[in-house]
């Protein structure tokens, strides 16, 4: 295993998002320290122990498959996280000179390092919260991997935290913080919840057997939602603004190369992909090459995720190391985009075949 640096994408996304985790671990450390110890220490060690989850993103497996089915594995196992809290805590507390804080030191600290994957689980990425007994990766994918309406209320109690001369007034204002973040995170899982309903209203009415379903924010809000509806060899995409009121999800429908997928279903890297995904993948051809796409991360036909795995094996070849081919909208047109689709109006993306 090699340390070093995975695709650019990945990297830029992964950056803001450990941004939000240092936020988040840093709002608890300071709801949990209170008035034992300085603000700023509660702040440094816990943006410190939100962050350290995330930084398997420097390792480097070989391949750019492996690195993204690898990310948030081990460093996100809520049980080794917890044990990891009970050395990291006596460091702590012996680097300050307060033993005696030992006990709320781990408590601070293991609720900042456990709450990175519990947060993580709400995206839809996948994280592996309970290695090393199974490596299976769940989320529930409510949340988009970054969100200012999460993020900017822990900023301003972290700011408070080290800005406000009035302990009191700043643990509150950081407490209501913490308070407003996670009623946030409870909104958009009812959001999906309501939204998967209505999906599954507007599929049956277009006469559209879904065999599965995801429901997903769009980027940055949980004002408007993507939805994709796997159909065989074709899969349905849509938008839902909850501005939309009751008309139905304006569905399009997209080829997913089901028959090229079970053609090659023995390809170990199209088999890694369609575990990680749980089906949401769509395989074409480039030339003689086979390109798998992960269709939870984008929107047609811009995906962060997509792979070229080479040509079909032959029995006993091995498979050659995938290239990420990673396409992503215009930053100008798609915002502009996502603020007239979230208002109600029912305009297909920059960039789309409907477009």
């Amino acid at each position: 295993m090699r340390v070093g640096l995975t695709s650019p994408c990945f990297q830029r996304s992964n950056t803001v998002d450990s941004v939000t985790q240092v936020l988040l671990g840093a709002s608890i450390g300071v709801a949990v320290m209170g008035r034992r110890v300085a603000l700023w220490k509660s702040v440094l060690w816990g943006g410190v122990a939100g962050l350290l989850p995330d930084l398997d993103v420097l390792l480097d497996h070989g391949d750019p498959i492996l690195n993204m089915v690898r990310h948030r594995a081990e460093t996100h196992a809520l049980l080794l996280l917890a044990l990891f809290a009970f050395p990291m805590a006596w460091v702590v507390s012996r680097v300050h000179r307060q033993p005696q804080l030992y006990g709320r030191w781990w408590w601070a600290i293991m609720l900042a390092l456990v709450t990175h994957p519990l947060l993580d689980l709400m995206t839809i990425y996948g994280t592996q919260v309970f290695q090393p007994f199974t490596d299976e990766a769940y989320g529930l994918g409510s949340m988009f991997i970054i969100d200012p309406v999460y993020s900017l209320p822990l900023l301003c109690g972290v700011v408070a935290a080290l800005r406000v001369r009035t302990v009191g007034r700043a643990l509150a204002i950081n407490g209501w913080a913490l308070v407003f973040s996670t009623a946030y995170l409870a909104w958009s899982a009812l959001g999906q919840a309501w939204v998967t309903q209505h999906a599954r209203q507007s599929l049956q009415a277009q006469g559209v057997s879904s065999q599965q379903l995801l429901v997903t924010p769009a980027p940055l809000t949980t004002l408007l939602w993507r939805v994709v509806a796997i159909d065989g060899e074709h899969f349905h995409e849509g938008f839902y603004s909850v501005f939309d009121g009751r008309r139905a999800i304006r569905f399009v429908a997209h080829e997913r190369g089901g028959a090229l997928a079970a053609q090659h279903a023995d390809h170990p890297q199209l088999q890694r992909l369609a575990r990680f995904t749980d089906g949401f993948l769509k395989v074409q051809r480039n030339s003689e090459n086979l390109v798998v796409t992960d269709l939870r991360m984008g929107q047609e036909p811009d995906y962060v995720f997509a792979f070229d795995i080479g040509m079909p094996l032959q029995p006993g070849q091995a498979h050659p190391t995938a290239v990420q081919k990673s396409r992503r909208m215009d930053v100008g047109p798609g915002l502009k985009w996502l603020g007239q689709r979230i208002m109600g109006l029912d305009l297909p993306p920059p960039g789309h075949p409907g477009k």
